[in-house]
């Protein structure tokens, strides 16, 4: 994999403002939903990073901003600057771009959608300030925007609940319903590639309906609903992740049958609700997706910042459950 060194403390909050003709806006800035967890210029040997994050969109994202916050503390070394783009991409333009006027030393976000972010990544790579992706890619032919990319691997996701789809519920002629992440988004884009390819070749698998839910558990549950009502034969919800297919159990539910059941439910994250959800038997079965990257985005951070390389790619590792395993795991679980 390709390797990247940078230098530490590349360039001045005033050079920033310079080149790119900014002036600073706080990250509090109501149209990014900014929240300035660090304050200041942190002063002293800190290393500031601005964190534009989607937004609080399900429990894996809560997980996820936590594990961020929970690491990069002043204790270890760092003056976070973090801001919540509500899922909005302007949003998360808007503060990236006033991090580069703010001169902080790295720049890590989530993307909402894979594509649209070459021109602000040429401003943050002309300001010399090192850029990191966390859980999502974006969709750029030049690589050299951003150091490196850290996260799950989306689309062996969607494979493995694919093969389990497939080789377990498929002994049989099955029809399908996906209710879909945030369109145009990395997960949601490679979650329904990675399921297509594991079911291709089992003509027992048929996916009658597609429709986004955006990763929340309101929407998944509207959409649920709507399935139901249009489609009253679906034996099998395959849910890009555990908030949405919380939600159709509620739709399942209030439409008189029974999750696990009558209608069986697939979903990717892990998260506490949706492990409960797998342990009670309303769930089926669900791949992980680990939102724990603080830690490893500190140690990427502190390995640059020392003069380190880092690998263009690294894949988290994530584990698969059913009923059983849900059960040993919850007693643990830490999302």
């Amino acid at each position: 994999m390709a390797s990247t060194t940078f230098h530490k403390r590349a360039i001045t909050a005033g050079l920033a403002a310079l080149v790119l003709g900014l002036s600073a806006c706080a990250s509090g800035d109501g149209d990014s939903g900014g929240d300035d967890t660090g304050g200041g210029d942190g002063g002293g040997d800190l290393i500031s990073v601005g964190f534009a994050q989607v937004g609080a969109e399900s429990g894996w994202r809560t997980a996820n901003t936590t594990s961020i916050k929970d690491a990069l503390t002043k204790e270890e070394g760092f003056d976070l600057k973090f801001s919540d783009a509500q899922q909005k991409q302007e949003n998360q333009i808007q503060a990236i771009r006033s991090y580069i006027a703010q001169g902080v030393d790295y720049i890590a976000f989530s993307p909402v959608v894979e594509s649209g972010w070459d021109a602000v990544l040429e401003e943050a790579k002309t300001a010399d300030i090192p850029v990191i992706l966390t859980d999502r890619a974006v969709d750029t032919e030049d690589d050299s925007l951003y150091v490196t990319f850290i996260g799950s691997d989306f689309v062996e996701e969607g494979r493995r609940i694919g093969a389990y789809v497939s080789e377990t519920l498929a002994t049989e002629p099955i029809k399908v319903v996906e209710l879909q992440g945030t369109t145009g988004s990395a997960p949601a884009i490679d979650r329904k590639t990675g399921f297509e390819e594991a079911t291709a070749d089992n003509p027992n698998v048929e996916i009658i309906a597609s429709q986004t839910g955006n990763f929340t558990r309101a929407e998944g549950k509207t959409v649920m609903e709507g399935f139901l009502q249009a489609y009253p034969d679906i034996d099998v919800v395959y849910a890009h992740n555990d908030d949405m297919g919380l939600g159709a159990i509620e739709a399942i539910e209030a439409a008189g049958k029974v999750p696990g059941e009558d209608i069986k439910i697939v979903t990717i994250d892990g998260v506490k609700d949706g492990m409960q959800a797998l342990a009670d038997g309303k769930i089926t079965y669900i791949v992980e997706c680990n939102p724990l990257l603080g830690p490893d985005l500190a140690e990427i951070i502190k390995t640059l910042d020392s003069g380190g390389t880092v690998e263009k790619r690294i894949v988290t590792k994530d584990e698969e459950f059913d009923q059983e395993a849900a059960k040993a795991a919850l007693p643990d679980r830490q999302y």
